[in-house]
């Protein structure tokens, strides 16, 4: 709704960070056409991980993570040829980092996808948190490329020229990063909170989004501290069964007729014992792709807190407007409508000649005629930013019901299939002990 310029002003939410001349430097970063995204022209992936040590910014010495990424365009005229070599080139996590938060700042209306957790949370007591695990980084290797392939594809994103920067400008890339300005246009937590707590006029949906992200973020951690015990106890229950193959072959020594069926009894304990481990390294994919879903809801909930910061913002501009229009009211009748300092000033020193009211008056006309083009602005601003934002949460919605019933469906998969697979071992056996 459009905020009347009247004594009633009513503030509708809006991206204000961007100038008009801003966004149209936005539009002129984009490469290609709307619906083109950059994953139908580049092939993308993180193909491996490599430990370093050199010097921090303090010249100590630190060990560190690279990811090696690699590239190659796609080319449909070629299709069926050798491909050509990927181009390549290593990236920090850091890096990963200050590509997010940029794209977090100047797409503000953008659920924007979310990188792999930078040390291990919700493990199960075997499992190293430690994050140069070799495991940990090679799942953290696997999250990053998702992370790519997530920007890569959004119709939004994947156009930016800085991230393509990312991909193919290894020297240079975080000077051209800092060039933008982003970070001077981030918005300070205590501001964000400030508006959380001051707006008059939320829209509900947003409001009730936000909510959805606050419930999403406990069911989903509820959900990886159940699974975290119950690999605890999987782990205990599977290893455990490696003491009836001991148990077994000690028994078989002793036995003359029976001993064959008990020694073979005892290796299908043994290999069911050892299973284990691949079980628990395939869970943690799927433990990995509720994370990404946990740390999805903040990124949600960002575009929900941009809604408020933006709408109070609006609303202080209307409220000032409202105040400048009172102001030249009581200076042109004389009467003053509410107790001000103003006021008890004139009773105590006298009115003011005419000529400084005229003065006056002439203004708070300017201020007025200012105010009004900033909220007519910012309406139209904010009609952009509701429409930008609910079309991409929209679209953030139908991804995460596909993801999340995809990976819940393939997580009970698996759970069948682990009981088959603690059926067959039992069945054989019980083949064993027949044959005694």
């Amino acid at each position: 709704m459009m905020a009347d310029t009247g004594s009633e002003e009513i503030a509708v939410i809006g991206n204000t960070d961007l100038t008009p001349s801003e966004l149209e430097n936005n539009i002129k970063n984009t490469m290609v056409e709307k619906g083109a995204t950059l994953l139908k022209r580049m092939e993308i992936n993180v193909a491996e991980a490599e430990k370093r040590t050199g010097k921090n910014a303090v010249s100590m010495q630190e060990t560190y993570t690279v990811y090696l990424i690699e590239t190659r365009a796609v080319d449909p005229s070629s299709e069926g040829a050798n491909p050509a070599p990927p181009d390549s080139l290593w990236r920090r996590y850091s890096e990963f980092e200050l590509l997010r938060n940029y794209l977090l700042v100047t797409y503000s209306f953008v659920v924007v996808p979310p990188l792999p957790e930078k040390r291990a949370e919700f493990v199960w007591h075997k499992l190293s948190a430690d994050n140069m695990d070799p495991d940990f980084v090679e799942r953290r290797r696997v999250g990053l490329e998702n992370f790519l392939l997530r920007v890569a594809s959004h119709p939004v994103l994947s156009n930016d020229k800085i991230f393509y920067s990312f991909l193919t400008q290894e020297q240079g890339w975080k000077e051209v990063v800092f060039e933008t300005g982003f970070q001077a246009k981030s918005d300070s937590r205590l501001k964000a909170l400030n508006a959380t707590f001051r707006v008059k006029n939320p829209d509900k949906r947003f409001a009730e989004m936000k909510h959805y992200g606050d419930e999403l973020q406990s069911v989903i951690s509820q959900l990886l501290r159940v699974r975290a015990r119950v690999a605890d106890r999987l782990y205990g229950v599977y290893k455990v069964h490696g003491n009836y193959g001991r148990v077994f072959s000690e028994w078989s020594a002793i036995e003359r007729e029976m001993g064959d069926g008990l020694q073979s009894a005892g290796h299908h304990m043994d290999a069911y014992a050892a299973s284990v481990d691949d079980i628990l390294e395939e869970e943690e994919h799927y433990a990995d792709q509720l994370k990404e879903y946990l740390f999805y809801t903040e990124a949600l909930r960002a575009v929900c807190r941009k809604h408020e910061l933006c709408q109070f913002e609006l609303e202080m501009a209307a409220q000032d407007l409202t105040s400048k229009k009172q102001q030249r009211e009581e200076l042109a009748t004389g009467t003053v409508r509410t107790f001000s300092l103003k006021g008890m000033t004139s009773k105590l020193f006298g009115q003011e000649t005419p000529e400084q009211r005229e003065a006056k008056i002439k203004t708070l006309e300017s201020q007025i005629e200012e105010g009004e083009e900033m909220v007519k602005d910012k309406n139209a601003e904010s009609e952009e930013f509701v429409k930008n934002a609910w079309v991409d949460i929209e679209r953030f919605r139908e991804q995460k019901d596909r993801d999340l019933k995809e990976a819940l469906i393939s997580y009970a998969i698996m759970q069948i299939s682990m009981c088959k697979k603690g059926i067959q071992v039992w069945s054989n056996a019980k083949e064993c002990f027949s044959k005694m």
